[in-house]
């Protein structure tokens, strides 16, 4: 599909996942293009853009090659709305001290440093010639915050997750006619919860419903593009 003059579009990464997925569907109710950035899911990101009007976009975070092809790809839109930093391997379960390097390695590049290039590349080729654009991290109410400690055997997680609140404050302090967000949802009904023993999500479930991908999609937009 070739852009046109007056569209506007907004990069989702993981948007072929559940949170994504709804994520693109509420930029579609906006009349914002979404661009769903996959990195195996082809078919899927292929269906929900021709179903919202969009574009798929294959985009490894891992990968320098694969995100230099993609924020290439995005230089010829007409306007870059905004990104929406939505993937995330699921985490790993394990205590601290059991880590892997390999495991803590694929969660901060997909989390911190992908995405940092990703943002460097497209604030040169897109950002800087608009003067304003969105840029929201998804984060995750498993890192805690004051008086709430972070959630146990999810390390490697709950580390990169604080690399990328790192990097959405670097970009912020950089470039203040960015507007700069983040949200951090709880447990959402995703497939990512199949990382997780059926018997603990049993017991989280009683303890408090889960968040569904369009509610956190509702906040996602809310905090992205109003005032």
């Amino acid at each position: 599909m070739s852009p046109s003059p007056g569209e506007r579009w907004c990069l989702v990464s993981g948007g072929s996942g559940g949170i994504g997925a709804a994520v693109c569907e509420r930029l579609a109710q906006r009349e914002i293009r979404p661009i769903v950035a996959y990195h195996r899911a082809e078919s899927t990101a292929r269906a929900l853009a021709e179903r919202y009007a969009g574009l798929a976009l294959q985009l490894d975070l891992r990968s320098a090659d694969s995100i230099s092809g993609a924020a290439q790809r995005l230089e010829a839109l007409p306007w870059l709305s905004g990104v929406i930093l939505a993937g995330s391997p699921a985490p790993n379960l394990v205590p601290f001290g059991k880590l892997s390097a390999d495991q803590l390695e694929e969660q901060w590049q997909v989390n911190v440093l992908g995405p940092q290039q990703l943002l460097a590349q497209l604030i040169r080729l897109r950002f800087r010639q608009q003067r304003a654009g969105v840029v929201l991290g998804v984060l995750s109410r498993a890192m805690g915050g004051p008086g709430e400690p972070a959630t146990p055997n999810m390390g490697a997680y709950v580390i990169a997750k604080y690399g990328l609140c790192g990097v959405l404050a670097a970009v912020a302090a950089d470039y203040p006619w960015l507007r700069v967000r983040s949200v951090r949802p709880g447990y959402t009904e995703t497939p990512m919860l199949r990382a997780f023993d059926e018997r603990f999500l049993e017991l989280e479930r009683a303890k408090a419903a889960f968040q569904t991908p369009g509610a956190v999609a509702d906040l996602i937009l809310k905090e992205a593009f109003e005032a």
